[in-house]
């Protein structure tokens, strides 16, 4: 990865929330065709830090670069050129199709009046199709599922042709089924090269298998930093989740537990 392009890089990163520091010295570096993970306990940062790159959050310190430029002289039109993002909250809309939600992953690329040409359409028309969710072009998007939601985002953040995609649990609500297409679909975005993935997941499994690189969060900094195969062994994944030693199991990928005997079992 190291002779692919930086298309994002943190360095001495503060973030939390109103001023206060949250997790501190947040570095790493995202290169193209490339798919980091951040991995960690429920409440350990994992959301701030995306928040924070993705500008819903005001960093504490540090800076964050797109491409080599600081995020603090980019416009928001031209961070939306440059990163998409998908996140955990609620997206409230009011008598909008689904197929209006993808459109709004072009309005980066439109003039001012936001009117999409031939070109534009034809990309929503393919990243709907990307995600297997066309037939759902016409429905209101109030009216489907969690799982189907997730997807329609999925398919806007890739309708904006970013060279970052920024994604936060980006599996939730989907089956076992969606999961692996999801991930296979990221696979393909970053294949050629010119599109990165940073991601925080929950899945240890599927992070594991669709991750270049994994960033651990746990407590007031971020570390270790590695490959899949480094991150993914009992010392690290016990250590970061204050499991028993030996709890987590690389080869099969899941956490073993511990043995009940008959007297233990609750009645």
């Amino acid at each position: 990865m190291s002779e692919n392009a930086v298309y994002l890089h943190t360095e001495a990163l503060d973030v939390g929330y109103d001023g206060k520091k949250l997790i501190g010295d947040v570095d790493f570096s995202v290169h193209s065709g490339e798919i980091v993970t951040l991995i960690g306990p429920n409440g350990a940062g994992k959301s701030t830090i995306l928040k924070t790159i993705a500008g819903q959050l005001v960093p504490v310190g540090g800076a964050i670069y797109l491409s080599g430029k600081p995020t603090s002289e980019l416009t928001a039109h031209d961070i939306a050129l440059e990163l998409s993002v998908m996140l955990t909250e609620r997206l409230r809309t009011e008598l909008l199709t689904c197929m209006d939600i993808v459109e709004t992953g072009r309005y980066p690329h439109t003039g001012r009046l936001g009117i999409l040409t031939d070109d534009d359409r034809e990309i929503v028309r393919d990243s709907m199709e990307t995600v297997h969710v066309w037939d759902l072009r016409a429905r209101d998007f109030t009216q489907i599922s969690d799982g189907q939601r997730q997807r329609i985002l999925l398919a806007r953040a890739i309708c904006q042709r970013p060279r970052v995609l920024l994604l936060d649990e980006p599996t939730n609500y989907l089956d076992i089924h969606y999961q692996i297409e999801l991930l296979n679909i990221l696979r393909r975005l970053v294949a050629p090269g010119d599109v990165a993935v940073l991601m925080s997941l929950h899945e240890l499994p599927l992070a594991a298998k669709v991750s270049d690189r994994v960033i651990c969060v746990k407590g007031d900094k971020i570390g270790p930093v590695g490959s899949a195969q480094d991150i993914f062994t009992p010392d690290v994944i016990d250590a970061l989740y204050e499991l028993k030693p030996g709890t987590y199991n690389p080869i099969s990928g899941t956490i073993v537990l511990e043995e009940i005997s008959g007297q233990q079992k609750l009645t």
